[in-house]
């Protein structure tokens, strides 16, 4: 069945924009901690947001968007860009970004309901796939560029950070699910 509404729409085009322009700002709030080169960013705090709150196709495309500028040397994560960034310490991470905001838009567009047994739904879908799923990639890849075996590579580009994602999930998912309410998702 094909339908009549465009791909792309001016609505959708804005609040990815928005959305891409969220993520750069929040890059802006490192804490760097001894124990690993990989700083504390709210930067996949604004992924998770972008897919729960845009839906799976604009919440990728804000994400994508901001990492093909990222590619192109725009200095749009921690006023840095370019392949260097990419391909450094911490691209593993970048390169998940697009995809763990689809992933979250998706499932989080099939849960139904504001009840509490939403928002922990909601929860667990933006811990796994805004979390979790980014150290699949990550943390391999953060292995290959130090050369340390991945048990090294988890304590220094995982364990650390487990417990502030949790708290980030907590809060995305506290503003997520009001934004439910009143806010259409893009599709």
């Amino acid at each position: 069945m094909k339908s009549d509404r465009p791909l792309l729409t001016v609505r959708g085009l804005v609040f990815s924009a928005l959305f891409g322009a969220l993520m750069s700002v929040m890059s802006l709030a490192t804490i760097r901690i001894g124990v690993s080169p990989v700083p504390i960013t709210l930067e996949n705090m604004a992924v998770m947001l972008a897919g729960a709150v845009l839906g799976a196709f604009y919440g990728f495309f804000s994400i994508f968007m901001v990492v093909f500028l990222l590619a192109l040397g725009l200095p749009l994560l921690h006023l840095n860009g370019g392949l260097g960034l990419l391909l450094g310490p911490t691209g593993g991470f970048i390169w998940m970004f697009p995809v763990s905001a689809l992933l979250i838009g998706w499932f989080v567009g099939k849960i139904k309901g504001n009840g509490w047994a939403s928002y922990v739904a909601v929860f667990l879908v933006i811990e796994v796939f805004g979390s979790l799923l980014l150290y699949l990639s990550g943390v391999p890849w953060f292995a290959h560029k130090y050369n340390v075996p991945l048990s090294n590579a988890l304590a220094m580009s995982c364990f650390p950070y487990l417990p502030g994602d949790v708290v980030k999930a907590i809060a995305v998912t506290l503003i997520v699910m009001p934004i439910r309410r009143v806010f259409p998702r893009l599709r």
